[in-house]
């Protein structure tokens, strides 16, 4: 069953669940790359027909369209529902086919799990009476047991991701970007460096390869996601910590980090809790450290089109991502800029549907 793995990608249990998957990478992108622009063009050349006939009000200046208009006007689109239904049914198929391949080779990846802590005990931090609030437990992207219950959650996240990129990230090559981007201080020192929302480690590991003199840490919520990556860094021999812990309570000193980097953390969080959040890495980042923020887009200068509008408010209700309507509504850069941080725009990365940030604790 173990068919061994493609570079840093495992494969699949069998060769026919391997072709399955491919098929679904395959309609994914299809529902992704050429579904979404027919739909939001489509959508879109609709709602600005609504407009000039007076059937959706126009919104008055500096105000932006209610998104209740757009989903009105959307709905009403023959291709919209079709979309829809591709979109869902595509990650289902992609959660059902990558759980049931990989639990047949269930009782060799616990072990394998288990040898690593064995090998490397001072590298994985938890408690095992620790117990995830509620808002973390939600089946994020519908994965099966979300990110905190299922023991399998890191192994099927990590091929369930390679179909969700489409085959763009097969060997970490989104994270290793994003790793090389983040934002380094000014004076120079880097000592530590902290991955917060790091699932299974593809940013923290590489940031060891970068900083192979700092202390790599990477903290995550869910111990199914921090065990399998590290085991992926056992495997790899790369010496860097892994920590289970909410972001708002990491439990780390104060300016303990020279660096923090967080990748689509903040609309998996409800708003209330990301202030918390920022607070605390405002609290262990150092003076003059820098925080480097890649996040979905906010709509707070209205800026973001309505076809993305609708897009996001159908992945919050479809595809289990509760928290991002409220992200996205909420003026992020303005949150960062009270929180205490000097926000500025940061490098900007291939998937350009993601904003880019720069925060800095003042000196």
């Amino acid at each position: 069953m173990d068919r061994g793995n493609i570079g840093v990608l495992p494969r699949p249990t069998k060769l026919a669940d391997e072709s399955y998957l491919e098929f679904v990478t395959s309609f994914r992108k299809f529902a992704i790359q050429k579904g979404f622009p027919v739909m939001a063009a489509n959508g879109e050349a609709a709602l600005g027909k609504s407009i000039e006939k007076g059937e959706t009000p126009t919104p008055e200046e500096g105000e932006q369209l209610p998104l209740s208009d757009i989903k009105k006007v959307f709905a009403q689109v023959p291709f919209t529902p079709t979309w829809q239904r591709f979109v869902r049914s595509q990650q289902e198929m992609m959660w059902r086919g990558t759980r049931k391949s990989f639990v047949r080779g269930a009782d060799k990846l616990m072990q394998d799990m288990a040898d690593a802590e064995i090998s490397h005990p001072d590298n994985i931090h938890y408690d095992s009476n620790f117990e995830p609030p509620k808002y973390t437990r939600c089946e994020i992207h519908c994965q099966p047991g979300g990110y905190t219950d299922d023991p399998l959650g890191g192994i099927v996240f990590h091929y369930g991701t390679k179909i969700f990129y489409e085959g763009f990230n097969d060997q970490d090559e989104l994270h290793i970007e994003l790793a090389e981007k983040a934002t380094k201080p000014e004076d120079g020192k880097i000592e530590q460096i902290l991955d917060v929302g790091c699932s299974i480690g593809q940013c923290t590991t590489h940031l060891k390869t970068l900083y192979p003199q700092a202390e790599i840490w990477g903290l995550d919520v869910g111990l199914p996601l921090i065990r399998y990556g590290h085991m992926r860094a056992v495997q790899h021999g790369k010496d860097v910590h892994f920590k289970q812990a909410l972001a708002e309570d990491s439990g780390f000193a104060d300016g303990q980090f020279d660096m923090i980097l967080a990748y689509i953390l903040f609309h998996e969080v409800p708003v209330a809790k990301m202030k918390e959040i920022l607070a605390e890495m405002f609290r262990v980042l150092r003076p003059g450290g820098k925080f480097s923020i890649f996040e979905f887009p906010n709509n707070d200068d209205g800026q973001v089109p309505p076809g993305y509008r609708f897009m996001i408010d159908n992945d919050s209700r479809d595809n289990c991502e509760p928290y991002s309507p409220a992200f996205v509504a909420s003026d992020f850069k303005g949150i960062l800029e009270q929180t205490g941080f000097i926000v500025e725009d940061g490098p900007k990365s291939s998937n350009e549907f993601l904003q880019s940030l720069i925060a800095t604790k003042p000196a």
